[in-house]
């Protein structure tokens, strides 16, 4: 079967001009078929101070209201996925930007209410706004349009197929993306972003966790080495190898080759 990357590249290395040119050059250089996935959270958190909206992130992930959903909209749809998209071009790569709601990509379900654990340790029903969940992904049609030579770069929006955008985590997106082309390649899933992989010492660079699987999870969460938004992207990964993803790598964005980072299984 033919081998295909999914590379998540996180809204920080995407907003610095040095690390972003690094990684679409290391990105343009992987072998075989491949698909990008983008954050900008930090992008759409500037965005909306400078438009006088707050922003409000619980258990990791963003709470999103008719307001940020706009400008999330704008951020992640516009500026960020085109600015990637003509920059992969200049590499030789033909790229074609997607939300979730192009060509009816990835469908979704508005977030019903939620119980989160908190940071204290307690849990609480949580409100997450214009945010979905994934419900489906046409695995099918990227996979025509990578036989054509397209490298998809998407976009951390889906849509509800009854007119309404929904903000979705990127970490989701990729992972989504992987399980659905699961069925038509031997995918690599790489979510690469600051770190060199799960750390155990936030400060400490060569602390990486060098592999997780479903158990050793619950022990890192339960004596919060593992926590913030390092969790629901661990959820994704664990949940992409169930459904037939053949690799998952957490690693920084400089070493999107594989070879380095925390495996997870």
């Amino acid at each position: 079967m033919k081998q295909l990357t999914v590379v998540k590249v996180g809204g920080k290395i995407v907003e610095d001009e040095g690390t972003l040119q690094q990684l679409l050059k290391d990105f343009s250089a992987i072998e075989g078929a491949k698909v990008l996935v983008h954050g900008g959270g930090r992008s759409a958190t500037k965005v909306a101070a400078q438009l006088g909206i707050e922003s409000t992130m619980i258990g990791g992930r963003r709470v999103t209201d008719a307001e940020m959903l706009n400008v999330v909209t704008m951020v992640y749809g516009g500026l960020v996925n085109k600015n990637i998209v003509a920059r992969l071009q200049a590499c030789g790569i033909n790229a074609l930007g997607l939300t979730g709601a192009d060509m009816n990509v990835m469908r979704s379900h508005k977030r019903p209410l939620k119980k989160v654990k908190m940071e204290d340790g307690t849990e609480q029903m949580v409100d997450f706004g214009f945010v979905g969940d994934v419900d489906e992904c046409d695995g099918k049609m990227l996979a025509t349009l990578i036989a054509e030579g397209i490298v998809p770069v998407m976009a951390p929006l889906t849509h509800d197929k009854e007119g309404h955008l929904l903000n979705t985590n990127a970490d989701t997106i990729a992972g989504e993306t992987a399980k659905a082309l699961a069925p038509y390649f031997d995918v690599t899933l790489i979510y690469s972003f600051e770190h060199a992989g799960v750390l155990t010492d936030p400060e400490d660079e060569a602390s990486v966790i060098p592999h997780i699987n479903a158990e050793s999870f619950e022990l890192l969460k339960a004596d919060r080495t593992v926590s913030g938004g390092m969790i629901p992207k661990i959820e994704n990964a664990l949940e992409a190898v169930e459904a037939g993803v053949k690799r998952v790598i957490i690693t920084k964005a400089d070493a999107i080759d594989g070879t380095k980072g925390t495996i997870i299984s």
